[in-house]
């Protein structure tokens, strides 16, 4: 069921909150990482690795007893083997044969236990041969006296404090998803220099800080692992009915209930219609990789409107806060991963700033992580009746700021009109929710005109058509717009800050994105862009009139559309017969590439919108008699790819849909079948989607 659809029954009982949330929507096991050879790195090579505990000074190894750890073992044979666990660079979680974890107690015992938590961290040191072990949330020192262990203040018992690591056997493996991918990542380039494979536009990996950090339940990664990483949320209780905003989004009523276990079982998350829930947990993001993605556009994104309307929140609501820590959550990701990988720099996951920077990680078959930014009011650009809250110098400050972030592509006006100009509205039920938020944010609601020209921005619902509730929040006395038939568009436009913050990301080489800006704003921006020949412009997740993408073609620019159903969407029972629905990505990519340029390279892409209260692929209709056959094999032969599994849950794209975002790559294979005949050609696009970006990019970086 489509979202406005659930949201035209049930919105009345939640109030402008969730209207704001719901209205921001649009078997082979897989190998682990490659063996890191024992010794490489005295530190970051043990990761991954089964190894006894040994005091060094006197010889004995650590043992688990029924009454808790002893070190008076002879042998290897005799001792606890740990499967050291990288919580980070140089961190190390110790995990025992029988699930249980090296900890502190917050005192001076070391204790097991069988729960992932900061006691469970430790960091290593390596000085001559020997190893020292410090609780990484306390600084005391992990410590062998008297047979036992305990944790002291590293100066008081220095000799006790030194260990060796020896290799041992009998390990158990430290739970996480697999992958199951085989094979090797493409890598290196085709015979003329060019990087084959997938680009993602438009993906949120770090959403689970924004809107103040209480929204989003779960996380991409954790160092505790994938039991801390894919929790519920706290508020959703034993069996999810307290869930309210989850249930209206996701499930069309507020009395819905949902399993909220999670590891191991995930019996009801992730789901490709379950929009609070995390979907781009690291080992997902592996999957994709592995299954022909090459360039992932990790868009930092926040709604500052929306944060100080929800009522949970533990983290600033302000935008560029929300960038800088996601943007540092961003690197905390590719230290993790390289620590799983053996040490800096031997990870998949590469943040890259430039062209150049993505060809050299193609060649070494990774993946190319650039970010963007999607928020309301970028450097605080807001607008309140009508008067700009921000100057050029403070847009010049944050363009700078944001690229040496590593910042190269950015929505300009999102959701709500901004000082750069006016907004793509929302439609439909959406629309009057979100039409309030920018009330709220702007002392205004949005000011419509019947469209000049064949472009025009998404229908617009008077406020008195949509539920009251939604405007729920709204100062008494607020008289609201009625909105006449037809056609209509912003009347804002570009602004003069909106031509300098254009000109700003032009001089920078950065890309603009033109998704979410009205017509008459994406009119004036490309009228700048055409004026100086500049290619560096993409339409990232299908939030532009499709009749702009001829002039983005044929400025060399990049086209993506969002990743939703395969096929076209179907009228729902009750449904205005006129009213607009999804063509389908194969109808759209179609649509698309008839107006492609032959003067560049051409490829395709899409824009996941993974995180960003979108809901994902839902699975062909006719899935069951004309499936996506495992195991398949990726576009260019080297990797085999099975059915995802992540604990006890096995994942299928004829069943699932795009669960979560390990499923990207079966989504893209089945576009084979469900293109017919056109289905090589639009793999063969799809394919080459990375390097259409990179040679994009290539002609406007700086």
């Amino acid at each position: 069921m489509r979202l406005a659809a659930r949201l035209r029954r049930v919105i009345p009982t939640l109030g402008i909150a969730v209207a704001l949330v719901a209205a921001t929507a649009t078997a082979a096991a897989a190998p682990g990482p490659s063996p890191v050879v024992p010794g490489e790195d005295p530190v970051y090579g043990l990761a991954n690795g089964c190894y006894a505990l040994q005091s060094e000074p006197t010889g004995k190894f650590t043992r688990l007893t029924p009454d808790g750890y002893r070190v008076d073992a002879a042998t290897t044979g005799d001792a606890e083997p740990f499967r050291l666990h990288a919580a980070q660079l140089g961190r190390f979680m110790l995990y025992g044969r029988g699930g249980d974890l090296l900890a502190h107690d917050g005192g001076n015992a070391i204790v097991p236990t069988r729960d992932a938590t900061p006691a469970t961290d430790w960091t290593l040191t390596h000085t001559d041969g020997v190893y020292s072990l410090t609780a990484t949330d306390t600084g005391d020192q992990l410590t062998a006296h008297d047979g036992r262990l305990f944790s002291s203040d590293p100066g008081l018992d220095p000799t006790g404090g030194r260990f060796a690591l020896a290799p041992a056997t009998g390990c158990a493996d430290f739970p996480d998803s697999e992958v199951n991918a085989t094979g090797t990542p493409l890598s290196g380039s085709g015979p003329n220099g060019e990087v084959r494979g997938f680009i993602d536009t438009h993906v949120h990996m770090n959403a689970n800080l924004f809107i103040g950090g209480d929204v989003h339940c779960g996380a991409p990664y954790d160092p505790q692992g994938i039991t801390k990483a894919l929790q519920d949320c706290a508020d959703h209780g034993n069996d999810g009915l307290p869930a309210l905003l989850e249930n209206v989004i996701s499930q069309g009523s507020p009395f819905e209930t949902h399993d909220t276990t999670g590891w191991p079982t995930f019996a009801d998350f992730p789901s490709h219609d379950s929009l609070t829930h995390e979907q781009t947990y690291y080992k997902w993001v592996e999957r994709a990789w592995r299954g022909g993605l090459r360039i992932f556009t990790n868009l930092l994104v926040n709604n500052h409107v929306l944060c100080e309307v929800y009522p949970l929140k533990s983290r600033s609501c302000n935008d560029m806060d929300t960038v800088r820590a996601q943007a540092a959550q961003a690197h905390e990701i590719q230290d993790y991963v390289d620590a799983q990988y053996g040490g800096p720099g031997r990870g998949w996951f590469r943040i890259v700033r430039s062209p150049e920077e993505v060809r050299r990680v193609a060649a070494e078959g990774k993946l190319a992580v650039t970010l963007g930014i999607e928020v309301s009011e970028p450097f605080g650009c807001g607008i309140q009746d009508g008067v700009p809250q921000c100057t050029e110098a403070d847009i010049d400050r944050g363009l700078d700021e944001v690229y040496a972030l590593g910042v190269r592509q950015m929505i300009v006006t999102h959701k709500f009109d901004n000082a750069f100009g006016g907004v793509r509205f929302d439609p439909g039920v959406q629309g009057v929710a979100v039409n309030a938020g920018n009330f709220l944010g702007t002392g205004k609601f949005w000011e419509a005109e019947p469209c000049t020209g064949p472009e025009k921005d998404n229908k617009l619902l008077s406020a008195g058509d949509g539920p009251a509730e939604a405007l729920a929040a709204l100062p008494p006395g607020v008289t609201t717009p009625v909105y006449p038939d037809g056609p209509l568009c912003n009347v804002r436009g570009l602004t003069p800050l909106g031509e300098h913050m254009i000109r700003g990301m032009m001089d920078r080489g950065m890309i603009v994105d033109i998704d979410h800006m009205g017509v008459k704003t994406a009119d004036a921006t490309l009228d700048i862009l055409e004026e100086a020949g500049y290619s560096g412009v993409v339409s990232s997740h299908s939030w532009s009139d499709p009749l702009l993408y001829k002039r983005i073609y044929a400025l060399g620019g990049f086209v993506a559309l969002y990743a939703g159903q395969l096929d076209p969407q179907e009228r729902e029972p009750g449904q205005d017969p006129k009213e607009e629905r999804n063509e389908g990505f194969i109808s759209s990519w179609r649509e698309a590439r008839e107006q492609r340029s032959d003067d560049y390279y051409f490829g395709f892409g899409y824009g996941a919108d993974t995180n960003g209260f979108g809901p994902q692929a839902a699975p062909r209709k006719d899935a069951a008699e004309n499936p996506l056959v495992y195991p398949y094999t990726t576009f260019d032969g080297g990797t085999v790819m099975d059915r995802q599994r992540t604990g006890e849950r096995v994942f299928d794209v004829n069943i699932d849909g795009v669960a979560q975002y390990g499923l990207i790559p079966d989504w893209i294979a089945d576009m084979r079948n469900a293109a017919g005949a056109d289905g090589d050609q639009i793999i063969d696009d799809m394919s080459r989607g990375a390097e259409a970006y990179l040679q994009m990019w290539e002609r406007v970086a700086r």
